[in-house]
C-alpha cells in the first residue's frame, strides 16, 4: 500500500480485516498521508481530511477510529513539518506493539479460564466453539479468541475447536481453520447453523467470540450470526465469552442495538461464494441471477447473554458496573 487510497481500498474490500488490524492499517494510512504533503499543502486540513476518509471505510469496528485518532493527536502535537512522517510512523508502530501486547495478555487471562474448564472434563478434550476469525491474521499477532487456545495447546491441554464457517465471507473456513491447522490444534469445520444442535447435544463446553465494538454496558457487535450463538448458548447453559482488547470498547455508548452502526456490504458476497479451484480462488453464483440479497456484516449480542468479557486487564462480567470497575480510567 503506497497511498491513503490504497489503505482505504484494502480495508473497505477486506483485503485487510479484523478490528485491531484495520486500526493499525488506518494509522499507517495516516503515515502515508504525511508523505503526500507538499509545500502548497494545508497540513492540518490535509491530515484531518485523510483521517475522516480512512475512518469512514468501515463504520462498525471502533478500533479504526480509535487508532486513526490516536495517530492524529500525535501529529497535532508535532509542530515541525519535517518530523511529521516520523511521528506518524512511530504512532502506527506503537499501535501495533500495543495491540500485540493486549492480545498476549488476553491469552494469559483466557488460559486460566480454559485450565479451569478443562479440569472439569477429567482429561477429555475441551470443546470450544468459535465464530468468524479472531486470530493472528485479524489482530497483528496472537489473536484474541485464539491467544488462549494457542497457550493451552502449548501446555498440552487437550482441546477441540468447532469452527463456524461464518458465511458470507467464510472467514472461519478460510482463516480460522488455516490458522489452527498451521498450529496443530484439533478442529472441525461446521456450517454456521450447526452450533445450536451441538450445544443441545452437550458437545460444546464454551463459546469464544471476538468483538468489533463493545459498549460501556457490555453489548457486543461481532460478525453476523454471533447473536444466534449467544441465544443458543444461553438456552443450553453454555458459557459464552467475548475476547477483545480495550481498543474495541466504545466507552461513549451504552445501547449496542440503537447506537452501533451495522455495516451493510455488497450483496454479491451473499449471492456468490468463493473457493479454491486448481490452487486459484474463484467465485461462483449460488442463486438465480436476479435474486435480491441483504448483507449485514454484524449483529449485536446483548450483555445479558454474555457470561464474561476477557480483555488485557482480566475477566469481568458484561455489566456496566464491572466494566467501570476494570476500566475506571476510561470512563468520562
Amino acid at each position: 500500500m503506497r497511498s491513503v487510497d490504497d489503505v482505504y481500498e484494502a480495508i473497505e474490500n477486506m483485503t485487510v480485516r479484523g478490528a485491531p488490524l484495520i486500526g493499525a492499517a488506518g494509522a499507517f494510512g495516516l503515515y502515508l498521508a504525511t508523505l503526500e504533503i507538499t509545500s502548497q499543502t494545508n497540513i492540518r486540513e490535509h491530515l484531518s481530511n485523510a483521517a475522516r476518509y480512512l475512518i469512514s471505510c468501515r463504520p462498525t469496528a471502533v478500533n479504526l477510529s480509535w487508532a486513526v485518532n490516536y495517530a492524529l493527536e500525535k501529529l497535532n502535537r508535532d509542530h515541525s513539518p519535517a518530523s511529521l512522517s516520523g511521528t506518524a510512523l512511530d504512532a502506527a508502530l506503537e499501535i501495533c506493539e500495543m495491540e500485540k501486547e493486549y492480545c498476549r495478555q488476553i491469552g494469559n487471562h483466557g488460559l486460566k479460564l480454559i485450565e479451569s474448564l478443562s479440569e472439569k472434563k477429567g482429561g477429555a478434550p475441551l470443546n470450544i466453539l468459535t465464530h468468524c476469525n479472531a486470530g493472528w491474521l485479524a489482530t497483528i499477532d496472537y489473536g484474541t479468541v485464539t491467544a488462549p487456545i494457542y497457550l493451552a495447546h502449548d501446555k498440552g491441554i487437550p482441546l477441540h475447536i468447532w469452527v463456524d464457517e461464518t458465511r458470507p465471507r467464510n472467514q472461519g473456513a478460510k482463516l480460522t481453520a488455516w490458522e489452527l491447522g498451521e498450529y496443530g490444534v484439533p478442529h472441525t469445520l461446521i456450517p454456521d447453523n450447526t452450533g445450536g444442535h451441538l450445544m443441545q447435544q452437550k458437545m460444546v463446553d464454551v463459546v469464544f467470540i471476538g468483538s468489533d465494538r463493545t459498549t460501556g454496558s457490555g453489548d457486543v457487535a461481532n460478525k453476523i450470526g454471533t447473536y444466534l450463538k449467544g441465544l443458543a448458548a444461553f438456552d443450553n447453559n453454555v458459557p459464552f465469552y467475548a475476547l477483545f482488547p480495550s481498543t474495541s470498547i466504545d466507552f461513549s455508548i451504552r445501547d449496542g442495538i440503537s447506537e452501533i452502526a451495522i455495516e451493510e456490504r455488497d450483496p454479491e458476497e451473499v449471492t456468490t461464494i468463493s473457493g479454491f479451484a486448481n490452487g486459484i480462488i474463484e467465485s461462483v453464483r449460488i442463486c438465480p441471477e436476479n435474486t435480491a440479497a441483504a448483507n449485514y456484516g454484524f449483529d449485536i449480542t446483548p450483555a445479558r447473554l454474555i457470561t464474561g468479557l476477557i480483555t488485557e486487564r482480566g475477566i469481568c462480567k458484561a455489566t456496566e458496573k464491572e466494566i467501570k470497575k476494570m476500566f475506571s480510567d476510561k470512563f468520562k
